[in-house]
């Protein structure tokens, strides 16, 4: 397959179009991001860019926390809207329908209609040029009850979520595989036992 060369920019794809929400003490606000991903497993350890443009910046600087809540496609276009306007002018809550919960954790709220939310508390600030990278602790998992199974098993493919590429949502679909199945053993088939 041939390819072409081109300079370097930020073309990584899909992402996660995360709805982080914040608070400063009186407005609650709603931020949608892609620029978010885990960075440690031992402590948890998240991050989420933002531009410190962005009205969200300074009530996350300010409060040293937030909480990234994943979207699902029933919640993709209020993800939209909310990284299209700015909370300085708009109750993103309100205006989307979004429920708020309170975080265990942390002083902000969660979206209740999220099936996830990473309750996270910020360690450095990190400039990087036109974004600012908030590093965080996850201080908190909230995890919907109807994505466990009766044992108790995190099943995230029941959440419909959706993933961002190159200005497009995309919904998750088809499972390919599991973590190491391709290097896994092939089960032997048992035979029956002799009595």
């Amino acid at each position: 397959m041939a390819k072409l060369q081109w300079r370097g920019g930020a073309l990584l794809a899909p992402v996660p179009p995360a709805m982080v929400t914040c608070s400063d003490g009186e407005h609650d606000n709603v931020l949608t991001v892609a620029w978010t991903g885990i960075v440690n497993t031992d402590p948890p350890k998240t991050y989420i860019s933002v531009r410190p443009k962005r009205y969200s910046y300074d009530i996350i600087k300010k409060s040293g926390v937030f909480a990234i809540n994943l979207t699902t496609a029933e919640l993709v276009r209020a993800a939209d809207w909310c990284g299209v306007y700015t909370g300085a002018k708009v109750d993103k809550f309100e205006r989307c329908r979004l429920s708020k919960e309170p975080a265990r954790e942390i002083d902000c709220p969660i979206i209740a209609e999220s099936p996830l939310a990473l309750e996270c508390r910020v360690t450095d600030v990190i400039p990087l040029g036109t974004h600012d990278m908030f590093l965080a602790d996850i201080v908190a998992v909230d995890v919907d009850e109807s994505l466990l199974d009766e044992h108790g098993k995190l099943h995230l493919e029941r959440a419909g979520l959706v993933a961002y590429a190159h200005g497009d949502y995309f919904e998750l679909g088809r499972k390919l595989g599991k973590f190491g199945y391709s290097v896994a053993k092939k089960k032997k088939k048992q035979q029956g036992k002799k009595k």
